[in-house]
């Protein structure tokens, strides 16, 4: 049998048809802000991610992966729940004291292992609410260390009064205001620590690190190593830490059982300059439903499983992970309509394997921006968050962002141009029309607030 049947063979020994009683273990490490130039195998410059890069060799590398949504909030609601954020009425980046969060009705990442006893923690940004309701340890998880919303949102924000930041671990507050260069550290160090103490049983660690979203801070270890200054320091220590998690899974067998994916919310958040990352040359960034803000790095390392070095230029996304894990692992899907489907036929290389056929961006509360189908992208009448027209702000301080109007359809062929600059609608009118009547499709079940569309399966967020 050659190497790849053997792939093949091992991989489907894991899926839900539970013919292996050995079980398989998930790690999710999510990046905050982390573009699709800023690591070394695909072009960052200044420094390099070693760790990473070798994670891309030895694994699966997702080229066309896109985000719930180009934010944070509604990005991880998407990645934790398998559905659009707008199905489950999440929105946004929720800060300080928010009124709304993941609703108890919707079932989590965490929750879907629980069904399979795995023991369950998450470590970095929660960012689904901050009411002890919303939090981790009442949504399926047994650990929780981090920071309920985004890091800048803190009384130093040079543009926005904020209160103390909280630091929590599992329900309570240990402090405010906490250095933020030991988070990388302290995250990552929880996570190996976790591993170890469930090395002999199934589990579950999201790993949500803070950065490199600003703003930025690094530990000692890494302050001044790189040649592109304080981002590059922590994109070093960001792959320190993805090493860190490479390395306890090696030393404690747990590789061929153990499958890691890493990935990011967003895009990165480029009117930050220096501070910020690389969209590797797609249109606009974080907060705007253009490549550069929903297509992010994703790869997938699952030792003698996924064949090393492979690529994967099929459609996908981070609400694909939901019913991915649920495939695998055998525990059963919620009662309820999700978005997502099972990336597992794309990991083995089935031959023809194609399980999302399209994507519908939607931004804000409920507005329908843009539809494709993998090759093809349609974007519909909106206003949206353009950086181009002016210059980025540098160490910390942000440059000016405006907001511009699309008035009418356009129409990008995104295999000859991710960067979405040239508009062929009039060439493609045929596929125009079809990719619109798989959005009015959408319009039809979940509504769209840009026509005015109410939508049948909307269902309500946690209110506090």
């Amino acid at each position: 049998m050659d190497r790849k049947l053997l792939l093949l063979a091992g991989i489907a020994s894991f899926s839900s048809a539970g013919m292996a009683a050995e079980h398989t273990n998930f790690v999710i490490i999510n990046l905050d802000d982390a573009g699709f130039g800023d690591f070394s195998y695909n072009g960052a410059y200044g420094y390099t991610t070693p760790h990473i890069d070798r994670m891309a060799a030895e694994g699966m590398r997702f080229t066309h992966f896109l985000a719930a949504q180009p934010v944070s909030g509604a990005s991880r609601a998407g990645l934790l729940t398998g559905c659009y954020p707008n199905r489950i009425g999440f929105h946004g980046a929720p800060g300080p004291d928010s009124d709304f969060g993941i609703h108890p009705d919707e079932m989590t990442l965490g929750e879907l292992l629980k069904q399979k006893d795995y023991s369950t923690a998450i470590y970095g940004k929660w960012h689904l609410g901050d009411s002890k309701q919303f939090l981790p340890l009442q949504n399926g998880f047994d650990e929780y260390y981090g920071l309920p919303y985004s890091n800048d949102m803190w009384p130093y924000h040079p543009q926005t009064k904020f209160p103390d930041l909280p630091t929590i671990e599992n329900n309570d507050i240990v402090g405010y205001n906490t250095d933020q260069s030991a988070f990388t550290t302290d995250y990552t160090g929880r996570a190996v620590r976790f591993i170890k103490k469930n090395r002999d049983k199934p589990f579950f660690v999201y790993l949500a690190h803070s950065m490199p979203h600003v703003p930025l801070a690094v530990s000692d270890k890494f302050k001044g190593k790189s040649e592109q200054g304080l981002f590059g320091d922590v994109m070093m220590e960001i792959d320190w830490s993805v090493g860190e998690i490479l390395r306890v899974l090696r030393e404690l067998n747990l590789e061929e059982n153990t499958l890691v994916i890493l990935t990011s919310d967003n895009g990165p958040w480029i009117n930050y300059g220096n501070h910020a990352g690389s969209t590797g040359g797609l249109r606009e960034a974080k907060g705007a439903t253009f490549e550069g803000g929903n297509r992010v790095p994703c790869i997938m390392y699952w030792k003698g499983k996924i064949e090393a070095g492979a690529t994967c230029n099929k459609l996908a996304s981070n609400i694909d992970l939901f019913p991915t894990v649920a495939d695998i692992s055998g525990a059963p899907l919620p009662g309820r309509t999700i978005d997502g489907v099972s990336l597992l036929p794309l990991m083995k290389q089935e031959e023809g394997a194609n399980p999302r056929t399209h994507f519908i961006y939607y931004y804000n509360k409920n507005d329908l921006e843009a539809v494709t189908d993998g090759r093809f992208k349609l974007i519909f009448p909106h206003s949206h968050r353009t950086y181009e027209a002016y210059p980025p702000g540098n160490d910390g301080n942000p440059g000016k962002v405006i907001m511009r109007e699309i008035t009418r359809c356009e129409l990008y062929d995104l295999r000859r141009d991710p960067g979405e600059r040239y508009d062929v609608f009039t060439q493609y009118p045929d596929v125009a029309m079809r990719l619109m009547g798989v959005a009015d499709a959408m319009r039809e079940e979940l509504g769209d607030d840009l026509t005015k569309k109410k939508g049948e399966n909307r269902r309500m967020s946690g209110r506090k």
